[in-house]
């Protein structure tokens, strides 16, 4: 039989899974966003991650659960955030899981690619397919689970020269499910189960957020004995075995949140890590003393900070990306504006629209800056800020405060430039 591939879930994941699939089998894009799902109709991706979807000819895209029902591959990718507490909130995978499952027939086969904690598909999500199927699963249909690793705005890793893990509930479903991606990604590796699966890409990210926290807590101890933390990093280069990581906001769909996951099952199964919990504790804690920090530059250059005008670079959640997911520069303006500063933001890749319904902040574009500022904070380094004329638009008692070191110290006076 054909497969008939449908997509649950069109955002960073879903979209480029759906295009990639289309090229060689008859795909279905499905997402409860009408919005999202018209735009797309219509060769318009929010995104930023796709031009061409127009050109597709095997790619359609539905609101309607009733488009994908004939399909015999389903593909999970919907969000699995946290909640207020850190703790994971996985009500938009089971709810995908109950739609899906009543749409099962014999054979059938659902993949999961939404990031989530170990023995989560087979404990959470097969019994609701189960139940809402009314089928047998490795009888009648079968799970696998392929993490995603999309990472948006890079130019050079994307889904289709990574390496992909995939896996299966049975051995025959895996070879199955792993055939299936070879036929659009170059490579792929066919993890012993899905519970591997799911640990991999879970501690792919906590590793990340533990070696970023690291050089955020020398940071801090660096920040009170006065030395400058990249100067440091600079020398420790040096040594051929250094990992090199920088400072900053640690933000997104992945890293701030996926070691949360972790944290979650290890409580479950009565353990509770310390190395990762205290690696969110260093991070989390990082938009309050860059604020504090900003503050305290404020007081050094003699700048009330009531009143003070600030001038906020970057709204998304990383560099040259539009996405502002779990986005922690809002939390350094909310801080900023509870010292009494009024903090303008600007960035020109996000969605300005998509900021105001979720933050309620009006962010301009770096076009539309004008007068001049107490201060600026360079937070999200996008190429646009690289190259601006920050003096043209600053007191001369004004400082830039650069969190990531990428501005270049020879355009600029030492005691006007700050470092984390």
């Amino acid at each position: 039989m054909e497969n008939k591939i449908a997509i649950i879930g069109l955002g960073y994941v879903g979209l480029p899974l759906a295009i990639a699939f289309s090229r060689v089998y008859q795909t279905f894009g499905f997402d409860v966003n009408q919005k999202r799902i018209n735009d797309l109709k219509n060769g318009i991706d929010s995104n930023g991650q796709f031009k061409d979807i127009n050109t597709h000819k095997n790619l359609n895209f539905s609101y309607e659960e009733s488009s994908i029902k004939d399909c015999n591959i389903y593909i999970i990718t919907v969000p699995t955030p946290v909640d207020i507490y850190k703790k994971p909130d996985i009500s938009y995978l089971l709810k995908a899981s109950e739609m899906v499952g009543k749409m099962l027939k014999k054979d059938d086969i659902v993949i999961y690619e939404s990031t989530t904690y170990p023995t989560c598909t087979n404990k959470e999500c097969a019994p609701i397919l189960q139940q809402a199927s009314q089928l047998q699963l490795n009888k009648d249909f079968f799970i696998g689970y392929s993490p995603e690793r999309i990472n948006p705005g890079d130019p050079i890793y994307k889904l289709e020269n990574i390496t992909k893990i995939t896996s299966g509930s049975t051995k025959e479903a895996a070879v199955k499910i792993d055939k299936l991606y070879k036929s659009i990604i170059n490579n792929t590796y066919l993890a012993p189960s899905i519970e591997i699966a799911e640990a991999a890409k879970a501690i792919e990210n906590a590793q990340r957020d533990l070696n970023i926290a690291f050089v955020n807590e020398l940071c801090i101890i660096f920040d009170h004995l006065g030395i400058n933390t990249h100067e440091v990093l600079k020398a420790a280069e040096t040594k051929w075995n250094f990992l090199p990581f920088n400072p900053g906001l640690v933000g997104g769909h992945c890293i701030s949140v996926d070691p949360y996951y972790l944290v979650h099952i290890a409580n479950v199964y009565d353990y509770h890590p310390r190395v990762i919990s205290s690696g969110r504790f260093i991070n989390d804690l990082m938009p309050s003393f860059i604020a504090q920090k900003f503050i305290k530059l404020l007081a050094k250059h003699k700048i009330n900070p009531l009143g003070a005008r600030i001038g906020l670079f970057g709204a998304s959640f990383k560099e040259n990306c539009k996405d502002i997911r779990n986005a922690k520069v809002f939390e350094v303006e909310s801080e900023l504006k509870d010292f009494g500063c009024q903090v303008e933001m600007y960035d020109s890749l996000i969605c300005k629209q998509e900021v105001e319904k979720e933050y309620k902040i009006v962010v301009k574009r770096l076009d539309e800056i004008d007068g001049i500022f107490d201060a600026f904070l360079l937070a999200i380094p996008h190429n646009e800020f690289l190259n601006f004329n920050y003096l043209k638009y600053l007191k001369n008692n004004g400082f830039i405060f650069d969190i990531k070191g990428v501005l270049d110290t020879n355009h600029f006076n030492k005691k006007i430039l700050y470092r984390l």
